[in-house]
């Protein structure tokens, strides 16, 4: 079963940036497409970023342009460059597999098999 390790979170004023990273184990992790998610008060799960076992990415318009994901199949990892932060971006932030198809979409918790505890982010205005 995959162990997920996320951190790198804090808070930031709006239109700051933060670097967060993802650990991974218990994978051949190289072989999986990951994604990004975040989950903010009252409102569902929601898939923010794409990164394929490739390295192709994808992300929902409402980070596009302000938000890079990568990984490092070497270390195991994925990373989220996050830029120009604004408070609607204040959330939980997790990593898990994804669906690229499903970019923006929303996810229940018991959708997949675990989770890790996630790594907060509080933009202030």
């Amino acid at each position: 079963q995959v162990q997920l390790v996320e951190s790198g979170g804090g808070l930031v004023q709006a239109g700051g940036s933060l670097r967060l990273s993802c650990a991974a184990s218990g994978i051949i992790f190289r072989f999986y497409n990951m994604g990004w998610y975040r989950q903010a008060p009252a409102k569902p799960r929601e898939l923010v970023a794409t990164i394929s076992s490739g390295g192709t990415t994808n992300y929902a318009d409402s980070v596009k342009g302000r938000f890079t994901i990568s990984r490092d199949n070497a270390k195991n990892a994925v990373y989220l460059q996050m830029n120009n932060l604004k408070p609607e971006d204040t959330a939980v932030y997790y990593c898990n597999y994804a669906d690229l198809r499903r970019v923006g979409s929303t996810y229940r918790p018991a959708d997949f098999d675990s989770w890790g505890p996630g790594t907060q982010v509080t933009v202030s205005s």
